[in-house]
């Protein structure tokens, strides 16, 4: 069974995560740190928004059951990559949109990708969503692993996780796990 790795940035780690691991194919999502200037970052660290570290999720995948390009459609429906720095109302550095490719290959399928959303007319905004060299991730604190699942009746988890989960199943309905 092949494997490989992507890791995506878009606003809060648990809605991310709640989305991807619902997909098809989809092996581990890990919520955590990239791109910022200090090792072992904290929760507390990142959200004070001046370690330069994104939320993300690395998600480990079989590319014979669903492709890159298929994580960036997903990727690309369930957060707005036209607001710079900010999902909703998590604002800052921490919560912007990233994608940190593994290999060339996943950086022209996100070139691609890019052109296409912003071609789509789907937002009238520009596409800011960073490109950039995965670099050292940092996987977040334990409780944040599984967050939706384990809290979805936190009051964050029901008014902002939950409908970016229930759109995604509903429009990727051939892509979510069965059973």
């Amino acid at each position: 069974m092949k494997r490989e790795v992507a890791t995506l940035a878009g606003g809060c780690f648990w809605c991310l995560e709640a989305v991807f691991d619902r997909l098809d194919g989809v092996h581990k999502v890990v919520s955590g740190y990239m791109g910022g200037h200090i090792d072992s970052p904290s929760y507390k660290q990142i959200c004070n928004g001046d370690t330069g570290h994104a939320e993300v999720v690395q998600i480990e995948f079989d590319p014979d059951r669903i492709r890159f390009a298929d994580l960036l459609e997903v990727f690309f429906v369930i957060h707005d990559p036209t607001t710079l720095n900010r999902q909703g109302n998590d604002v800052g550095t921490q919560y912007r949109s990233a994608i940190f490719f593994h290999s060339p290959e996943q950086e022209r399928i996100a070139r691609e990708a890019m052109v296409t959303v912003a071609q789509s007319g789907e937002y009238s905004g520009r596409i800011v969503t960073e490109l950039t060299p995965a670099v050292q991730f940092w996987p977040a604190e334990e409780y944040h692993q599984g967050y939706f699942d384990t809290n979805p009746y936190q009051p964050y988890c029901m008014a902002v996780v939950a409908p970016k989960v229930r759109k995604a199943v509903q429009k990727f309905s051939s892509k979510v796990k069965q059973g």
